[in-house]
């Protein structure tokens, strides 16, 4: 096959979709002609080759609103015609130059669904759900939409869209070589917007006899500094900022537990990259991270810091529960493997590809 994804970014601009699309690509690149269609950030080629598959960017210009930036990018269709792919997969919904230019590709096309539509709070809530609901007019012309989790597949079809082509394909994980230390710290990490619910994490921190770090930046960084400080809890929560993969890897080996404190989550990759670590993992019990954290782990109700304070101390003070769990994690991150999860995604192109030939 040949296949053409698109995102708005890749790397070295690291998310979670970026994170998906490399262990993807580079699995199916081994047996299938792999491209993918980006901006082009300040610094980076116009064309390279990625571990497999082939990253072209694209001329774009960016307003900084949001993090991450909204994006303008321009020849997305003629670099779809150009490569003639014989599928089209698009991976983001905030950038209508991506859509429009997916869209105008005649054959067969695959959106897959990495958030909650309507995702947000507040204003960001508002803009998310009148882009959603724009977007949603043209879900009918994508073959397949692929979601991260059966809770966001529901979501989407409690929309009214067909669920007769919607599939289920998680984020997946590495099982981490790394030498695991039970540490001294809580590690918290990603990306600092309101929705990931660090301020009640921070809130429970208070009532917690413990340290907490946070790797990852945003908007919402110095709001949660400042309520830090208004907490006097300064010398006990660190913020650490971005962390290279190094680094990350380093700190999550050797904390003592991991939590997600998100008021929502599609997916919870973050979480499941500690679970592979063999960590113990506290997590909101909201979208789908349960489906992440199984019996492995921890589940508290969203925005609750007292509840967060109690299940923190409980493992702090358990440490055979906390390795147990840990223990458990890892075991259960075997079923999340890339591996499995790029056959998941071949197959499902393959059956696309397969209909379309049988219907002509």
């Amino acid at each position: 096959m040949r296949i053409v994804q698109v995102n708005a970014f890749h790397y070295p601009f690291i998310g979670g979709i970026e994170h998906r699309l490399h262990h993807i690509c580079s699995r199916l690149g081994k047996e299938h002609e792999v491209f993918i269609l980006t901006s082009r950030l300040p610094g980076t080629a116009e064309r390279e080759e990625m571990d497999g598959y082939t990253v072209i960017r694209l001329p774009t210009r960016f307003v900084n609103i949001y993090n991450p930036p909204y994006a303008r990018i321009s020849g997305i269709g003629e670099a779809i015609r150009r490569l003639e792919p014989d599928l089209v997969d698009l991976h983001y919904r905030w950038a209508p130059s991506l859509t429009r230019g997916v869209l105008d590709f005649q054959g067969p096309k695959v959106y897959t669904c990495h958030n909650t539509l309507g995702e947000g709070v507040g204003l960001t809530h508002y803009m998310s759900e009148v882009n959603d609901r724009l977007f949603m007019r043209h879900l009918p012309e994508f073959a397949k939409v692929i979601c991260v989790s059966d809770y966001m597949r529901r979501d989407v079809a409690a929309r009214g869209f067909d669920e007769d082509k919607l599939v289920t394909i998680y984020n997946g994980v590495e099982i981490p070589d790394a030498s695991l230390n039970d540490g001294d710290y809580v590690l918290s990490l990603g990306r600092i917007v309101r929705l990931k619910g660090l301020d009640h994490l921070i809130e429970a921190m208070g009532t917690f006899d413990g340290k907490l770090k946070i790797c990852g930046d945003g908007p919402d960084r110095k709001r949660l500094e400042r309520l830090t400080g208004k907490l006097g809890l300064r010398d006990r929560v660190e913020f650490l900022g971005r962390v290279s993969e190094e680094e990350k890897a380093r700190m999550m080996s050797g904390c003592s537990m991991f939590v997600v404190p998100s008021i929502h989550e599609a997916y919870g990759m973050v979480a499941a990259e500690a679970m592979s670590y063999g960590k113990a993992v506290i997590a909101s019990n909201t979208g789908g991270l349960p489906e992440v954290v199984g019996d492995a782990g921890v589940l508290v109700p969203p925005g609750d810091p007292a509840a967060l304070a109690v299940a923190m101390e409980d493992l702090r003070s358990d440490e055979r529960k906390r390795k147990e769990l840990g223990q458990a994690a890892r075991r259960r991150m075997n079923d999340f493997s890339w591996d499995e999860m790029a056959k998941r995604t071949a197959k499902t192109y393959s059956d696309i590809l397969k209909e379309r030939a049988a219907s002509r």
